[in-house]
């Protein structure tokens, strides 16, 4: 079941310029025109801003008196080029080279959020500045996502309620059963453009279907940086979601977007942490009560990957194959597709990003009357451990062994699926997961984090790492043939909280390997 991966298709090349912000095109042979100038503020010259002509890999940077020379150009037609400076919108100018003497005076933008900012609504036609309405390619591609839904997603509110999805029955477990009267900080993640103004007071009850409320484009692109511990790199405690995050909605009468390219002109200004993994960090790294629940940036970040600078971005925000972000009538230009990220930010619910997780090797060996079989479960394209984040996930493994008659074998030696497997409890297997324990009650597993818990057990696979486990099964006298069937597959949450909330969630398959022995006669 494996097939390449996004991460796996992109030529390194392209892995760097897409982190980076850089747009890559074809260079033309021959070019000479040369564009020559000064890009300055009304203080005075700028050092080492950016100066590109748009939608091409041809970039310059000033000099310490802010005078630049761009070249390999095309003479005699007209371009338009840009320039970007950290703290300021990009400027543009249509230039035809050569040219010399070319002034960029570029504007700073405001460092103060305006809360009195209205947020625009990202649904096409809803507003003349509605961001579909520039951004269809983009738009379908956010509204399928778990982002996308936050405000809407029926299974958190059931969580949220201590109710059932159709929000009719009770259901434990649910936050404001255990903390009634109180929001909780979950808007800070869930509803951040409503939890902006409050941490600790939106209640998501009162922003259920807003989706100005939730993680929408304006929300998203008027964050201008996050907060982390420069000791640690980590988010710091008790600042989750919204409360680490830079927001900087503009002042009336004028408005911008930070984005991850340094050639749209403003209002839109350049933040390389876009596409860098530290932007995902203030939603998916937090602590409650001191016990590590979402992790994922921090495995991220003690992996590999990071090592490689491999992105949060790179798998869960692949090309999508459009050569557009923007439409051609609001000034959208051709890029090479595999430089445009899309904002499908897959996740637990896709099986192709799930099949491209982790690889099953496994092997069989006949010992006298028995039959040993071992499996090799390796993590080899997720660079955080799997399953991650909502500790309600996790990976269940089940081995079984037949002979021809399709008789099971008895199962001698290994693990078996935990008792809160479901249908799998107790067979041959073995399940990976973090499993939470609450402190007052001392059940385990839980999902309820919001109170104390401790973590109980963690077998969950690292970044590149590979977990083998062993089982044995007695062969009967008459055995000629064993078949061996194992498979792994997720269930996104645990058994018994599925069946009392009433959440249909089939289970993801995620690799599965059949082998077949024939027995030796003693």
């Amino acid at each position: 079941m494996r097939t390449s991966s996004p991460r796996q298709c992109r030529s390194l090349s392209a892995l760097i310029a897409y982190s980076l912000g850089v747009f890559l095109i074809t260079s033309c042979g021959g070019r000479s025109g040369i564009v020559s100038g000064i890009v300055k503020d009304a203080d005075g010259p700028i050092a080492e801003a950016r100066v590109r002509m748009r939608a091409s890999e041809i970039m310059t940077r000033t000099d310490s008196d802010g005078s630049f020379t761009l070249s390999s150009l095309p003479e005699g037609e007209e371009i338009e080029v840009a320039a970007w400076a950290d703290g300021y919108y990009i400027a543009s100018l249509h230039i035809t080279p050569p040219a010399n003497e070319v002034d960029f005076i570029l504007r700073p933008y405001h460092t103060t959020d305006n809360q009195e900012y209205q947020w625009i609504s990202p649904i096409e036609g809803s507003s003349p500045d509605a961001c579909g309405n520039c951004h269809p390619m983009i738009l379908p591609q956010w509204l399928g996502n778990a982002h996308g839904g936050a405000v809407a997603n029926p299974r958190f509110f059931s969580l949220y309620n201590r109710a059932d999805v159709t929000g009719t029955q009770q259901a434990a477990p649910g936050y404001q059963d255990d903390f009634p009267g109180t929001a909780g900080n979950c808007a800070s993640c869930h509803a951040p453009a409503a939890g902006v103004d409050g941490y600790l007071k939106t209640n998501m009850n009162d922003v259920r279907d807003q989706v100005t409320a939730g993680i929408h484009c304006d929300f998203c692109h008027k964050v201008g940086g996050v907060f982390l511990d420069p000791a640690t790199d980590l988010p710091y405690n008790n600042m989750p979601g919204v409360v680490s995050m830079k927001v900087l909605r503009p002042p009336a009468g004028d408005n911008i977007f930070f984005g991850p390219y340094d050639d749209i002109h403003d209002p839109d200004t350049y933040l390389p942490e876009l596409s860098e993994s530290q932007f995902c960090a203030p939603c998916h790294q937090f602590n409650m009560w001191g016990t590590p629940i979402y992790q994922s940036y921090s495995e991220w970040l003690t992996s590999p990957y990071a090592e490689l600078d491999v992105t949060c971005q790179d798998c869960h925000m692949p090309p999508g194959g459009e050569r557009l972000f923007a439409i051609p009538e609001e000034g959208g230009l051709e890029h090479p597709a595999d430089t445009i990220p899309s904002h499908l930010q897959l996740g637990a619910s896709d099986s192709n990003l799930l099949q491209n997780t982790v690889s099953m090797e496994i092997s069989a060996q006949q010992i006298d009357n028995q039959i040993e079989v071992a499996v090799t479960i390796t993590n080899t394209d997720a660079g955080h451990h799997v399953p991650t984040d909502y500790p309600g996930r996790h990976m269940i493994l089940v081995v079984s062994a037949t002979d021809e008659k399709k008789n099971l074998l008895t199962q001698l030696s290994g693990s078996v699926v935990a008792s809160w497997g479901g249908a799998q409890t107790g067979m041959p297997g073995k399940t990976f997961a973090k499993v939470l324990r609450d402190m007052a009650t001392g059940e385990a597993p839980v999902v309820s984090y919001w109170n104390q818990t401790l973590i109980d057990s963690d077998n969950r696979i690292p970044a590149m790492r590979s977990d083998t486990s062993i089982y044995s099964f007695v062969l009967l006298p008459t055995t000629i043939e064993v078949t061996i069937d194992v498979e792994l597959f997720l269930r996104r949450a645990f058994q018994d909280v599925m069946d009392a909330k009433g959440w249909i969630m089939p289970d993801m398959l995620m690799e599965k390997e059949q082998i077949k022995i024939i027995i030796e006669e003693g």
